[in-house]
């Protein structure tokens, strides 16, 4: 079979996320190979995109998350991603949330977050 490799983009910003990583891990077991990205997610897949791996990426909406934190570019992050996935040599796997089938969120931070995921899983599953 593929080479098992998972790579989160979740951010352990306290205890509670620590122990949730730590036991997501052990949940996994080691037949997985864990790597941690919350932003240079292109970089990271380059880094290990072998014809005989598959890659869990979870999850998007975190990548999300963390580009808006940092006020990077979104446009520019997601093309990045877009530009890579049809060259990619691993089978690449993408988690996600769906954001935008319930009510128009009352703040402009939730409405663009909305936006971004919705814009980035477009661009992706017009390259699958």
């Amino acid at each position: 079979g593929l080479d098992r490799h998972y790579l989160a983009t979740g951010r352990a910003w306290d205890e509670e996320m620590q122990a949730r990583i730590s036991q997501h891990k052990t949940d996994r077991g080691p037949s997985w190979t864990t790597h941690e990205e919350p932003l240079d997610l292109v970089g990271k897949l380059t880094a290990i995109d072998r014809k005989e791996r598959i890659v869990l990426i979870d999850c998007l909406t975190l990548w999300v998350t963390n580009l808006m934190m940092e006020e990077r570019n979104m446009a520019a992050e997601f093309a990045v991603l877009a530009n890579f996935l049809p060259a990619a040599k691993a089978r690449l796997v993408f988690v996600s949330n769906e954001v935008g089938l319930g009510i128009v969120p009352d703040n402009r931070m939730a409405r663009d977050f909305r936006d971004h995921a919705g814009r980035l899983h477009q661009s992706i599953a017009a390259k699958a």
